[in-house]
């Protein structure tokens, strides 16, 4: 019986379970979406919005300048650090080649970047069967701070329909 044992086991040991948790976690936090299966990405949803509440709990001293820090502040920092590095990898490679550091962009950007919100940091969209072996699809993704302008539908209409009273009342 599982009883008290969450999470799905993916038919893997812990081992390599954990090291492909970790890899969708660095790719995630490198690519700001991927594409992967639905469990993968429900898992991966779990570790990836831990590790930004690991970062986003420190608040200003998050994304502070070292040499602004008090040593009381340097320290928290450096322990939120070593706990999310203990996680995932340091460097990651983008397609273009570019080496990032996934650290730093958890501690400074992810955290600035969610830092009113409350949780919720990714988005799970599914996208239907894989042609190979019919397994279901979906991106995850991280939401955008500020609406994307295709997520915003009611803001045109409004515009336009102002337009035509506007000049209704002139002419």
């Amino acid at each position: 019986m599982r009883h008290k044992k969450s999470g799905r086991q993916f038919g893997r040991d812990t081992s390599s379970r954990r090291a492909m948790l970790r890899n969708l976690t660095a790719n995630l936090i490198t690519h700001e979406r991927i594409e992967t299966t639905d469990a993968k990405a429900k898992e991966l949803r779990r570790v990836a919005e831990r590790l930004i509440s690991k970062a986003k709990r420190l608040g200003q001293v998050a994304f502070t300048a070292q040499s602004e820090l008090s040593p009381q502040d340097k320290a928290r920092r450096l322990h939120a650090q070593r706990l999310v590095a203990a996680w995932i990898p340091r460097f990651g490679v983008k397609k273009d080649g570019t080496k990032v550091d996934i650290v730093e962009k958890v501690m400074i950007d992810l955290s600035k970047r969610f830092g009113e919100r409350p949780g919720g940091y990714t988005r799970i969209t599914k996208l239907g069967p894989r042609r190979g072996d019919n397994a279901p699809m979906s991106i995850i993704e991280f939401i955008d701070a500020e609406p994307v302008a295709s997520d915003v539908v009611a803001a045109p209409e409004a515009v336009t329909t102002a337009e035509p009273e506007a000049a209704a009342t002139t002419g």
